[in-house]
């Protein structure tokens, strides 16, 4: 019991430095890596203006618009320099970091909290996606505030009350309280000679605890990142229906078992469940006839390949890092340790099972989801399914609790956060993303006037622009770039695919320039023919190649 207070003091502390490590990991080396194409991408949409951002969005993406609407405010203020823009993912990845220890905290306790918020903290999933720039850390960190405020309300009795009932008590007590102020006398109003404005009449208000008006608040919360979380990705469409399946089973099974039962979560009335998910629906369905649309698009052509069972076991062990480089006998002893403590998990929940319930199906239901919708078109892909890592962690979490023993305890998540640290070490020291300043520095330097740049997709010239600008900015350079078959500004298409129609469109443009440049990159999905250097190549002669890690850079000239 000592033990429990001692570290309920302490627990503030810890969260702050556990955060501040989780911070500083999310941090380091943030700009030594090259920008690929998709983070390129995201700068590229966040480059526009608001209006034509969203008329983009609709055009080329398969994602809401909130995390580029937010990544346009911030290039504003910092500039779009690959630190900069990987800031503000690392941000998120690190504010998520208290909330699940809150989840935690709520759900069994200050030290379940601590225990998950450290391996959040030392997880090489979620620091891999804090240095990229895209939306993943601000869909982890909007649906753990979503999870966080639900558990408030499955613990909290008062959420059978009316929605705003609070909020109107509030208010009326707020009344009652000024009103009475000022019926005091003046000379006996003490505001203090300072104050001036509205700082005066911020003195003279009475402000009730905000304990008062917890539960409300915990209602907005959850309608407002409920909807942030969808309008982040849109596969998170699937957080509302996991939620929806756990909150509906609970009401469900309460009703039946209702005589002297004990619940460890309580399930909110119908009525107040009902308004909850009508603001959330009315909140996103201004997205919705573009999600329809987006997914239209996805239905008829995307790149992600099948899952198989190997991709599924790949996304799990990414999930625990069981995949970390080790030799098979100590690969096996890791993986034994995550099943054991995962099953110590599940038992300290024994008492209180639907604690469990609720993050077995956070976790499970997207997961089989997109599994599901995979069946008819993949989009089965282990970073839109970040956020289900927080369930998860809070039950490895319970599971190292289940030790009991406080040195039992530090030493399971200590090995467990070693593992992690070995492989961070790694992604730092080896992981490699495609470095586009090399094509863009090699065209450059041998460019001449009048030279035309060519580009397998438009997807491809996104990230050479993104280093290239610079260049001709500074040099002048006087080049025309094309994408093929069809360019990304005049067409709006990014990844059209080439076939031999548009060949004689090809050369026609070739006819008009002597020197030619190809950059060739991610040529599987948009020119799987090869058909592209092949053309070239017959009607040109090929004078220099340089290879970068991501694709090839050619140039031709005339015969």
């Amino acid at each position: 019991m000592n033990e429990e207070i001692d570290l309920e003091e302490w627990a503030p502390g810890f969260v702050i430095l556990i955060t501040l490590i989780g911070g500083a990991l999310r941090v380091l080396l943030l700009g030594a890596k090259g920008m690929w194409l998709d983070e390129t991408f995201s700068v590229w949409m966040a480059s526009h203006s608001v209006s034509d951002l969203l008329q983009w969005i609709v055009r080329l993406d398969q994602h809401p618009p909130l995390y580029y609407f937010l990544l346009h405010y911030w290039i504003t203020f910092t500039g779009d320099a690959a630190y900069d823009v990987r800031f503000f993912s690392a941000l998120f990845g690190a504010a998520t970091i208290p909330v699940i220890y809150l989840i935690g905290k709520r759900i069994s306790g200050v030290a379940v909290g601590l225990a998950a918020a450290l391996l959040l903290a030392l997880s090489p999933f979620h620091i891999y996606f804090a240095q990229e720039t895209r939306m993943y850390t601000l869909l982890t960190f909007n649906a753990a505030m979503a999870i966080y405020a639900l558990v408030r309300l499955l613990t909290d009795a008062r959420s059978v009350n009316p929605i705003g009932r609070q909020f109107r008590d509030y208010l009326h007590t707020w009344r009652s309280a000024t009103a009475a102020v000022t019926d005091i006398a003046p000379e006996f109003r003490d505001v203090g000679p300072s104050l001036r404005g509205w700082r005066s009449w911020f003195a003279r208000q009475r402000w009730a605890p905000m304990q008062r008006i917890e539960t409300d608040l915990a209602w907005v919360a959850f309608v407002v990142f409920t909807t942030a979380t969808m309008l982040t990705h849109n596969t998170a469409v699937l957080f509302p229906l996991a939620v929806n399946v756990f909150v509906l089973g609970l009401m469900l099974f309460q009703r039946r078992n209702r005589a002297g039962a004990h619940f460890s979560l309580q399930a909110p009335t119908l009525g107040n469940w009902a308004k909850a998910q009508i603001a959330i629906f009315l909140l996103w369905s201004p997205w919705l006839y573009f999600f329809i649309q987006q997914a239209r698009v996805v239905d008829q052509r995307f790149w992600i390949p099948a899952p198989t069972w190997d991709a599924v076991l790949q996304t799990l062990r990414s999930f625990l890092n069981a995949s970390a480089p080790l030799p098979t006998s100590l690969a096996v002893i890791i993986w034994g340790l995550y099943g054991l403590v995962l099953g110590l998990g599940v038992v300290h929940f024994r008492r209180k099972l639907a604690r469990f319930w609720l993050l077995a199906v956070l976790f499970a239901v997207p997961f089989v989801g997109e599994l599901l919708v995979s069946l008819r078109r993949p989009i089965f892909y282990d970073r839109t399914l970040i956020w289900i890592t927080l369930p998860l962690f809070l039950v490895l979490a319970a599971g190292a609790v289940q030790f009991k023993n406080r040195f039992l305890i530090i030493l399971v998540v200590g090995v467990l956060g070693a593992v992690n640290l070995f492989a961070v070490g790694d992604y730092y020291r080896f992981y490699r993303k495609e470095d586009w300043s090399i094509p863009a520095g090699y065209v450059a330097n041998f460019a001449e006037p009048g030279d035309l740049v060519l580009f397998n997709s438009n997807f491809v010239a996104i990230p050479f622009d993104y280093y290239f600008k610079a260049y001709e900015e500074l040099y002048a350079l006087q080049v025309t770039k094309q994408g093929l078959p069809h360019d990304l500004i005049a067409d709006g298409i990014l990844e059209p695919q080439m076939t031999e129609d548009d060949i004689p469109a090809l050369l026609s443009l070739l006819r008009q320039h002597d020197r030619v440049w190809l950059v060739y990159s991610h040529e599987a999905y948009t020119d799987p023919k090869g058909l592209i250097p092949r053309t070239l190549a017959a009607q040109m002669q090929l004078a220099r190649t340089r290879d970068f890690y991501g694709g090839q850079v050619q140039l031709y000239v005339a015969p």
